[in-house]
């Protein structure tokens, strides 16, 4: 691996485990209106994303064609806004690690669909870890109870995590991680106040107490700010399928951090899943490999396009 795609690697890593950090703090929104907390999320990761969107941000919003606007909208209903809502769903007859499961299984969905969209084969190394990171993150969350329902929601919430880096790949190069990140979080928070007033009525938002008000802003700040533009600027230097390597690391930050709020224990069948999931991020990033090989693609690389370009050279002019 070469200085830019260790610095994508460690750039999506510190997302994911940013990520998985938050599902400990969602147990404690499980009173606040599902919507409202998304609205209130991602409204102010918008707010202080703007400013730093980069320079002539209103202009590279003007120049995106109708469908990529389509695609934005999609990116925020199915990535964020319908990943979420799939998860409450699914938990609802499931035990939270059903959906976990199906979530861990991201990688292989990515390793696979990424590549045929770029008109590219698979790698075969980053399928092989894909499979590792998706036995990894089943050994640490295991499998829990589930009926037809929960499994479907299930489903669901893989559609919403494989959407969430496939859906961004052509839009990534226009806008550039901030300024996609800002963008995203608008729109996912507009389309939760619709959720909201749709579903909620005049109870889809409240002013929430202090435990509330710091999950909140945790999610907000740290999980939405600077995970979306760890994981985009990741996506952008190593692509999108062994950037979503690393959401094996988010049952396993999950793991690790539920022991913190009294939620969960962290034991040997967690350490073996955690460090199967090390295994395949290893091997399908091209850690594992001889210096100066990189995995794949004949020395091609991903330029923050989805499409193939120099080694380790960023396009001139993209925004970061």
């Amino acid at each position: 691996m070469n200085a830019t795609t260790t610095r994508g690697a460690l750039l999506a890593a510190l997302a994911c485990v940013l990520v998985g950090g938050s599902f400990t703090a969602n147990s404690l929104l499980g009173d606040y209106p599902y919507a409202g907390g998304q609205f209130l999320r991602y409204g102010l990761a918008c707010l202080l994303l703007v400013p730093v969107a980069g320079k002539g941000a209103a202009g590279r919003l003007r120049t995106l064609t109708p469908r990529q606007w389509g695609r934005l909208a999609l990116l925020a209903a199915v990535g964020m806004v319908g990943f979420n809502l799939a998860v409450i769903a699914a938990e609802r007859t499931a035990e939270p690690a059903v959906p976990g499961v199906f979530v861990g299984c991201a990688p292989v969905a990515v390793a696979v669909l990424a590549p045929l969209l770029d008109g590219r084969r698979p790698q075969r190394a980053v399928l092989y870890g894909a499979l590792l990171v998706a036995v990894g993150a089943f050994t640490v969350q295991g499998w829990g109870r589930a009926d037809a329902t929960g499994i479907a929601f299930s489903v669901c919430a893989l559609a919403g995590e494989v959407g969430f880096a496939v859906l961004a790949v052509p839009v990534l190069r226009p806008l550039g991680p901030r300024l996609l990140s800002a963008t995203v979080c608008a729109v996912a928070a507009l389309e939760s106040a619709a959720v909201g007033l749709l579903v909620d009525g005049a109870g889809w938002l409240r002013r929430p107490d202090t435990v509330e008000t710091t999950a909140l802003l945790w999610q907000a700040v740290v999980v939405t700010v600077v995970g979306f533009v760890c994981w985009y600027m990741g996506m952008q230097r190593i692509g999108a399928e062994r950037a979503t390597l690393f959401s094996g690391l988010i049952p396993v930050a999950a793991a690790c951090t539920a022991p913190l709020v009294g939620t969960g224990s962290y034991g040997p069948a967690q350490a073996a899943g955690s460090a199967l999931v090390g295994l395949g991020v290893a091997l399908g990033s091209g850690a594992l490999r001889r210096p100066g090989r990189e995995p794949g693609s004949r020395g091609r690389a991903f330029r923050g396009n989805g499409r193939p370009g120099s080694r380790g050279a960023r396009v001139p002019g993209t925004p970061e």
